[in-house]
């Protein structure tokens, strides 16, 4: 048997050997403790019977536990554990078989701690992929946004709530439906363009679009998105990733300003800038030889009806004689205007005749024959018309408006209640006045 003392001084011995090719274990009380022990439990193997290597196999593993590792470790203990047999010649066997079974031991204990961390490693990891995931999932269904994932095809994988919401249709309907089902038809053409004539075909990059969208119960959208090309991972397939929000009510408030902007608040007719915005479009469109009509109205005496009645009153008055204007022009497709306090506009398009100003001024002038109820009030109102029918190519649409305004004042000139047609083969030659 190994005494105490040979134990404490082989201990020793050993954690020198072990500090020189490996890190030990601070502070180093408790290794030396262990050594000291595992000395003691291999030297009392030796002379056991039955005699059981697996003691310097557990000796092994238990220098694993505690810390001591390094390749080295098994050829430097044995260096000093031989010395276990100095004083026993006869049991030189059942040493070889001790060291072999500790540095079987140490190696087995050894593998087993680098498979349980790369286990522990890969299932950190995993689960670190499933919080990750959780957490995209998470933000990704309650995003304040529409979020869509596609392929290259334009088929949708996933969607979120927020497109959900905008399109009506539940997230299992959207899964597999081609994005083009929810587009509408006129713009299809172009988003093909945009992603496969530029997206796609650099496998990189973002594209920006605002179009139209189809809802489920088949009304019209607008939405704006943002598509960005994602590189494929591995063997996974490159996809589409689209962000982007309704914007159907932006898009509401911007038609409803650019109305306003080009029509008059009080009567809802066309306004000023409207009327000209329309001459100058048919004038852009027009024939060699085709010809445009205007009449510009004038209320008469509609000062006295201010003065007399009130600003209230009046603004009723104007309000009825301009639908009155409007509807009686119905027939022949003719835009009527309000440009000024009591000044209204109707325009005859391309091709326009003679006769056909004539009858659009009489039907005008007509409108206001019968009396008007405003309140306890019957108000009698008449107009006073400039009618023009000039040539549509070369000329500009103030052009018509002056020469139109002209030919009012002539009518004006001869008292109320009449109009005055000019008609000018060119803006500075008018043929002779008719009045009515």
């Amino acid at each position: 048997m190994v005494e105490e003392t040979e134990r404490n001084v082989l201990a020793h011995g050993w954690w020198h050997a072990l500090s020189t090719v490996c890190r030990m274990p601070v502070p180093p009380h408790g290794t030396l403790r262990l050594l000291v022990s595992l000395v003691g439990e291999m030297a009392a193997s030796l002379h056991a019977d039955p005699f059981d290597a697996s003691v310097a196999a557990d000796a092994g593993a238990a220098l694993v536990a505690a810390g001591v590792l390094g390749s080295e470790v098994p050829v430097a203990s044995a260096k000093v554990l031989y010395r276990l047999g100095a004083q026993h010649p006869d049991c030189g066997y059942r040493l070889s078989a001790l060291l072999a079974a500790f540095g079987q031991g140490y190696g087995a204990e050894l593998h087993r701690q680098f498979f349980l961390e790369r286990q522990s490693v890969e299932q950190a990891r995993e689960e670190a992929r499933r919080a990750a995931d959780d957490r995209f999932r998470v933000v990704f269904d309650n995003a304040a946004v529409a979020i869509a994932i596609v392929d290259t095809d334009f088929t949708l994988l996933d969607a979120n709530r927020g497109l959900t919401d905008m399109l009506g249709v539940p997230v299992d309907e959207l899964r597999g439906a081609s994005v083009y089902d929810f587009a509408h038809p006129d713009d299809r053409d172009y988003i093909r363009t945009l992603v496969y004539g530029e997206l796609v075909p650099n496998g990189n990059g973002t594209v920006k679009l605002e179009q139209r969208l189809v809802r489920a119960d088949g009304s019209y959208g607008w939405a704006a998105f943002a598509i960005t090309f994602v590189k494929g991972v591995g063997r996974q397939d490159d996809y589409l990733l689209a962000v982007g929000e309704d914007v159907t009510e932006q898009h509401r408030l911007r038609d409803e300003l650019h109305r306003q902007a080009r029509h008059d608040l009080l009567t809802g007719l066309p306004n000023r800038r409207h009327l000209l915005e329309r001459v100058e479009a048919m004038i852009a469109t027009a024939d060699i030889d085709d010809r445009v009509g205007l009449c510009f109205i004038d209320i008469d005496g509609f000062k006295d009806v201010n003065d007399r009645y009130g600003h209230g009153t009046g603004d009723q008055v104007l309000a009825a004689v301009a639908s009155r204007l409007q509807e009686s022009v119905l027939d022949f497709r003719c835009p009527v205007a309000r440009i000024g306090g009591d000044e209204f506009v109707a325009v005859i398009p391309p091709p326009a005749d003679h006769s056909g100003v004539t009858a659009v001024a009489t039907s005008l002038q007509s409108a206001l024959v019968d009396p008007f109820s405003i309140g306890a009030l019957r108000l009698r109102m008449s107009a006073s018309i400039g009618a023009v029918l000039m040539a549509v190519v070369g000329t500009q649409a103030e052009a018509l408006l002056d020469a139109a305004d002209t030919a009012l004042y002539r009518a004006k000139a001869d008292g109320k209640d009449r109009w005055v047609l000019h008609t000018l083969e060119s803006q500075v030659a008018p043929s002779p006045v008719v009045r009515r």
